[in-house]
């Protein structure tokens, strides 16, 4: 299935641009200008989190904006330009929850090709139960495992991160996770 992005034009020059395979040897069809060259890429996007924790508790943050205002979600955002991925994950982190933490080891990458997105989850380690959300969360709380509102999470990637937050935790020792998030009608 060839997918057509939302590229109407050259971003050097303004020509609107054709979709064709370049002739530099690549084998997707891209938006290209037909005016002055420039082949346009359109690459996932990256959002990075923490699983902000303290002893047995997880902080979730209640979202107040779209999409899924009022739902539940692990601190996390789109990287910006000129930061790592720990960098982001931290930033978000301190925007969303207000936590003071110790950023800790990579933990999880979930691919979602329906979206173009990628999502980048490490574990950070609480340093106090005390938190100041930013504008773009309604409350920052810690929940036990069994207080989980597993109906009220915002989106698949927090809810299979938990998930895997939860076994290694259960296990004595966390892994790095990675796997992808398939379309369903369902969903």
């Amino acid at each position: 299935m060839t997918h057509h992005d939302p590229i109407k034009y050259c971003q050097a020059c303004g020509t609107p641009v054709v979709y064709r395979v370049p002739d530099d040897g690549d084998t997707r069809e891209r938006a290209v200008c037909p005016a002055c060259g420039k082949i346009h890429y359109v690459n996932p996007l990256m959002v990075v989190g923490t699983v902000p924790y303290l002893d047995d508790r997880v902080l979730l943050c209640k979202r107040a904006i779209e999409p899924r205002l009022g739902k539940w979600t692990l601190p996390a955002g789109f990287m910006e330009m000129g930061e790592t991925m720990a960098e982001g994950a931290a930033r978000e982190t301190v925007e969303e929850a207000g936590a003071d933490f110790e950023l800790g080891p990579f933990f999880s990458a979930i691919s979602i090709p329906r979206v173009g997105q990628v999502h980048f989850f490490y574990l950070a380690r609480l340093r106090s139960a005390r938190f100041d959300p930013g504008s773009e969360t309604l409350e920052a709380r810690l929940f036990s495992e069994a207080e989980i509102p597993w109906d009220e999470i915002a989106f698949l990637t927090v809810r299979d991160t938990l998930k895997a937050y939860l076994a290694d935790r259960a296990l004595g020792r966390f892994g790095v996770h990675e796997s992808a998030i398939a379309w369903s009608p369902k969903q």
